[in-house]
């Protein structure tokens, strides 16, 4: 019988769910990263802790309150199929494109996140995992 491989995901192996790429100071990085292109975190927590800092300061400072402009920051077209990334995003979360999007509202950042993930990995985090990243945010 063959053997079955298991490829986990480069987000999931670097506890950065949300492909960060490297060039900020973050809390709980991985003191001796190996990835030359996105940080590593200690835990998944830290990890998805530094996604949600990220993605307040796009809705509270840039004012992108919109799923495509959260999104078109975050993964550029010249890099991403940005429209797919939107659509997956609002199937997966359940927010229509046009609502506006509020740091504040705890489930619905919540909701972005976990769909953002399922885009960035191709498989969820737990739940609570994803809860207590946005709490230590």
């Amino acid at each position: 019988m063959a053997k079955k491989i298991s490829i986990v995901p480069r987000g999931i192996r670097n506890n950065n769910p949300l492909n960060i790429r490297i060039g900020n100071q973050w809390l709980g990085e991985r003191p001796c990263p190996n990835d030359p292109s996105f940080e590593q975190f200690v835990s998944m927590e830290y990890g998805i802790r530094a996604g949600f800092v990220l993605l307040r300061r796009y809705i509270r400072h840039y004012k992108r309150t919109t799923l495509p402009a959260i999104i078109e920051a975050w993964a550029p077209r010249n890099e991403n199929n940005t429209q797919r990334y939107i659509d997956a995003v609002s199937a997966w979360s359940g927010i229509n494109p046009t609502e506006a999007i509020r740091y504040e509202d705890k489930d619905t950042m919540i909701r972005l996140v976990d769909a953002m993930i399922r885009v960035e990995c191709g498989q969820p985090v737990e739940r609570r995992i994803i809860t207590k990243g946005y709490e230590m945010a």
